[in-house]
């Protein structure tokens, strides 16, 4: 018989048991199977907060979040109305976890193992053809133009150090 593919497997990003052909993909040699295409585009966009690195496990692994701040700033100002419209569609996502509005910045705090950036912007450009009067653009682009900041350890970082170990490993 060989090499019988489970019919079920875990998705790596909500946990859930779905069949193994179910929004399949193959990352480093393994296969992986979602429950959703979100889930599905949140591995891809990166999974190394979901799989980690040989020898070291991932931060969902451990049950970390990896935070993320998006500060944008408006080419306009929300009034009132408008800011509690888009405050209540960006908390209906998961892994959304602070929203402040102040006039013309808009502050979004989340989490990016549950939700990705590209994932906020959509929503962002839903949200702005709500409002209509042009801000869907006004969102949209304010969240791609917007500075980031992670308030954990940089994955980046850790994937330096850990391509330099191993180069270091093969060298010395």
């Amino acid at each position: 018989m060989g090499n019988i593919m489970k019919e079920t497997v875990e998705d790596y990003v909500c946990h859930m048991q779905v069949p193994a052909k179910l929004f399949a993909t193959e990352y480093a040699g393994s296969h992986y199977a979602f429950c959703s295409a979100q889930c599905k585009e949140r591995f891809i966009a990166s999974p190394h907060l979901y799989v980690g690195f040989p020898g070291r496990n991932a931060p969902a692994q451990e049950g970390k979040q990896v935070i993320k701040c998006r500060r944008l700033l408006l080419s306009a100002p929300l009034d009132a109305i408008q800011a509690e419209e888009v405050k209540k569609a960006l908390l209906e996502m998961m892994g959304i976890l602070e929203i402040e509005i102040n006039e013309d910045k808009l502050e979004i705090k989340y989490d990016l193992i549950q939700v990705t950036a590209e994932q906020i912007a959509d929503k962002l450009g839903l949200i702005g053809a709500n409002l209509g009067g042009g801000w869907i653009d006004h969102l949209k682009l304010a969240f791609i133009n917007s500075m980031e900041e992670i308030e954990i350890n940089s994955l980046e970082v850790e994937k330096l150090n850990y391509l330099m170990n191993v180069s270091d490993k093969k060298h010395g």
